[in-house]
């Protein structure tokens, strides 16, 4: 399908309050309310990737840190050059063309990860110490985004991701150099921290398309063992608070306007020891990963929310499957809770945007990861640019099933085509991979269908096998052309698709298929063996009956190992 078929179908599905901001978000109680009192349901996306890099965003997860990818460029093709690629990268990333994109597919808030050094030196580069060198490129960056967003009515949320010298022993989502001192060990980088944060609320603090500051994203510090652990063990977290009140007085001196969110240490989630609410307008994030989506799971950030007296926001959330996001989405907004789920591209198919890294970047990646040669110069840095040209909205690889998930399936389960299939006097050719839009169970079973590693502590497990084209469980493979089939098709597992029948009859149906060791599919109750072979194969059932108007067909493994199903083919009779 087309972009603009794409979202102009998702535009058909999706109905949300258009938000408006005629005054500020605020907390009121235990909700976010707009200026007139109403309660706002935060549906957003984190903008990861864009002025942070993280490794495992474009397949370097083994090198983790912005600055040792930045090193590793440098090196390839040199500072000029890398300094291009940057450029190219922050210019195409995000663009209005994206946050349009958003609007139309229902979500109304943005949050903004932000690297604390596209706004200001680090300490240890400041010509004068103590003093603060404010990097103006970095902010027009952020009002640019901030223009866009008040143009089509998101709130823009602005996160400080990678605070002064990195805030916890994850290093890749602060960009974190060990061998300096962190966030917590040098009073300078939290002096630079609370500056910048004054910096801009003064900047922004007239801005009611701001719809908050979120502090510091997921501080991950072991105060009782510094430079080992992630803080879930710790008891009262006093860094973490101190300074985070330090930042708060600094925003209330020039901004009594904006609501602050805080975060807990342990990835934002270890609240021990917070003091009483320290500000009216203030609200509690908590981040949410690969456990499983029922009650106990948010029991207790709920239980503080109605103790603390302050709202709760699903800061951050994601990179699971369409099931995992739909319950989790559902989970929260039953409790009245709005989210902003991570993040909204990178190179993968579990997100609203995939990028293209064009065919040269995984040589860079081989030859960073130490698993093939350096590429020559030229080479390399033509393959830079193509990355960043791909990740321009108008380059991107949409995906429906995952927004579907995120924005229709919480309050509709019901199935949906994903692609039209209309039946007509002449024959009609479904694709395996485009059965239904809809919940596991509804549109389509399989044996795994997400990852909750978390809750198992056993390994992460794959849901997709073939990481491509959809994110739901159905696992999903590309022939030498790139077109998808269904693979690792096992018994017990099923495929819905909706047709467009007219006014209906009968139709020979062949499906084609092929396993290594033979198997048996149905189609409704009519059931066909499948022959051992490698090659693909032609199973015909003769004559099958459709109903007039919108039918579904359902196709199912009843005794297959290793099926594979590459389409089906409807001829009228």
């Amino acid at each position: 399908m087309k972009l603009r078929a794409i979202v102009l179908a998702l535009t058909a599905l999706l109905s949300t309050t258009a938000a408006h901001a005629d005054g500020f978000l605020r907390a009121e109680g235990t909700q976010i309310v707009d200026d007139s009192g109403e309660t706002v349901i935060l549906r957003g996306m984190g903008l990861g990737g864009w002025m942070l890099q993280e490794g495992y965003m474009l397949r370097l997860g083994e090198i983790g840190q912005q600055h040792r990818i930045r090193a590793k460029l440098v090196e390839l093709v040199g500072e000029e050059r890398t300094a291009t690629f940057y450029r190219a990268w922050l210019d195409n990333h995000t663009t209005e063309a994206d946050i349009a994109a958003m609007a139309v597919w229902g979500f109304n808030s943005v949050r903004l990860p932000v690297h604390f050094n596209q706004l200001t030196l680090p300490v240890e580069a400041e010509p004068r110490a103590g003093e603060d060198t404010w990097l103006e490129e970095g902010f027009e960056r952020i009002d640019r985004l901030l223009a866009w967003s008040k143009a089509h009515h998101i709130y823009l949320i602005l996160d400080l991701h990678a605070a002064p010298g990195g805030q916890g022993n994850d290093l890749a989502i602060s960009d974190r150099d060990p061998a300096k001192p962190s966030l917590w060990e040098s009073e300078e980088n939290q002096r630079k921290t609370v500056a910048l944060w004054a910096k801009l609320a003064t900047r922004y603090k007239d801005e009611p398309w701001i719809g908050g500051y979120d502090l510091i994203n997921e501080p991950n510090w072991s105060f009782a063992t510094p430079g080992k652990g992630n803080g879930c063990d710790e008891t009262e977290n006093k860094p973490v608070w101190a300074l985070q009140r330090r930042i708060t007085a600094a925003i209330r001196a020039v901004d009594a306007n904006h609501m602050l969110i805080v975060e807990g240490n342990c990835w934002g989630n270890n609240y021990k020891g917070l003091p009483p609410a320290w500000d009216a307008n203030m609200a509690l994030s908590f981040h949410k990963y690969w456990n499983r989506n029922d009650a106990a799971s948010i029991a207790g950030i709920v239980a503080l929310r109605e103790s603390y007296g302050r709202p709760i926001w699903l800061g951050e959330s994601g990179e699971n499957s369409n099931v995992w996001f739909r319950d989790a989405i559902a989970l929260v907004e039953g409790q009245g809770i709005g989210w902003a789920f991570w993040p909204l591209k990178k190179i993968g198919f579990n997100q609203p945007l995939e990028i293209d890294p064009g065919a040269g970047w995984a040589a860079i990646v081989a030859w960073m990861t130490g698993k093939g040669p350096k590429p020559g110069a030229d080479a390399a840095f033509a393959a830079m640019m193509q990355l960043a040209e791909n990740s321009r909205f108008d380059r991107n690889i949409p995906h429906p099933d995952v927004i579907d998930a995120m924005m229709r399936q919480p309050h509709d389960p019901s199935a949906r085509a994903f692609a039209p299939h209309r039946l007509t006097d002449s024959p009609l050719v479904v694709r395996a991979a485009d059965y239904d839009l809809g919940p596991a169970g509804v549109a389509y079973a399989d044996t795994v269908d997400a990852n909750y590693h978390v809750a198992t502590g056993g390994e992460r497990v794959l849901w997709n096998n073939g990481t491509t084209y959809r994110n739901d469980g159905v696992d999903i493979a590309r022939d030498a052309d790139g077109v998808p089939y269904v693979t690792d098709f096992v018994t017990g597992e099923w495929m819905r698709y909706s047709i467009d029948a007219g006014k209906g009859g009968r139709v020979a149906v062949a499906i084609r298929a092929r396993s290594a060791t033979g198997g048996r599919l149905a189609l409704g109750e009519r059931e066909v063996a499948l022959p051992a072979a490698d090659r693909w194969q032609e199973l015909t059932i003769p004559d099958v009956a459709l109903a007039d108007g919108s039918t579904a067909l359902v196709l199912r493994a009843v005794d297959c190992a290793d099926c594979e199903v590459e389409k089906l083919t409807l001829a009228p009779r």
